[in-house]
């Protein structure tokens, strides 16, 4: 083994470590029931932090990716985590659990972008603010700022690079904040401002890396740029479950169609990604919610 790939090894491990603390928050509800069946499931193991099986996480990559957690204090333990492909350098997916505490606070934007401190520079570009620079692309947030803020911490770790893909501005934000990507946002913490104490909105979003075809270009040969940004939702209030996701073509141009122009089942968002959502769910639950919609319950 070359030295690169001793020191990768060892900064997996030394990550690992460092994500594992922590309470487990919002994990699998079967996993202490012998009788519920959920085959496909994330298991956490030496290399990998515990908090894997959290309800927002999706099934991790087989290789060339590590799981980073951002640990913090205030309303939760945990502001959001994010799959990291060290062989692309790029964001697979951030995830988070949002609740009707989790946009309250009032913490504004703390900080500007920077790297994410938990991540060696091996394992991502050395100057990802040069990446940016002159590239045509705004830094676009998956979790969003507005949705972390309970804490001024919190609301620091969405500016991580580890939490950003290039997005065009139209599609992004937009003048007047017509941006179908920050038309989106809005929506879904909407449906998180409407939850009752106790029940939880399951959240994960990511731009396409996975797929050539899905590929927009390499900024400078390096920074991917997704082709089409995504959405998963699954909402859990009391005992009930259901879910939704939302798929859009990343353009050069305003998007004026509505939100529920975009909604899919999750289902559909993992055959059209690769990525299987809410593997943490007991099989028949997954299996019920991910393959249907209703808009209407939505809000839709």
């Amino acid at each position: 083994m070359n030295k690169f790939l001793s020191f990768l090894s060892a900064a997996v491990i030394m990550l690992t470590l460092v994500a594992c603390g922590g309470d487990d928050g919002p994990s699998d509800p079967g996993q202490e029931q012998n009788k519920v069946v959920n085959t496909n499931r994330n298991i956490p193991t030496s290399m990998t932090p515990k908090e894997i099986t959290r309800l927002e996480f999706p099934k991790l990559a087989s290789e060339n990716s590590i799981v980073l957690v951002h640990h913090t204090s205030g309303a939760q333990d945990v502001s959001y985590s994010c799959e990291w492909d060290y062989k692309k350098r790029s964001n697979r997916w951030s995830c988070c659990a949002m609740t009707n505490k989790t946009i309250k606070g009032g913490a504004g934007r703390v900080g500007d972008f920077e790297e994410d401190p938990n991540l060696p520079t091996a394992m991502r570009f050395s100057d990802t603010n040069a990446m940016y620079t002159r590239s045509g692309y705004t830094r676009g947030h998956l979790i969003a700022s507005a949705d972390i803020q309970y804490s001024r911490e919190a609301n620091h770790t969405t500016f991580y690079y580890s939490n950003i893909q290039p997005q065009h501005y139209d599609f992004n934000a937009g003048q007047n904040y017509e941006g179908i990507w920050v038309r989106m946002e809005s929506w879904v913490r909407k449906k998180a401002e409407s939850l009752k104490d106790g029940d939880t909105l399951f959240v994960c979003k990511g731009g396409t890396i996975d797929k050539e075809s899905q590929i927009m270009e390499r900024v400078k040969g390096q920074l991917i740029v997704p082709k089409y940004f995504y959405m998963a939702l699954l909402m859990k209030t009391g005992s009930e479950y259901k879910a939704i996701a939302l798929w859009v073509e990343h353009q050069k141009k305003v998007d004026t169609s509505a939100v529920k122009d975009h909604a899919i089942t999750v289902k559909e968002l993992q055959n059209l990604t690769g990525i299987d959502f809410f593997c943490n769910l007991p099989d028949d639950i997954e299996n019920r919610v991910e393959g249907k919609i209703s808009p209407i319950s939505w809000g839709l």
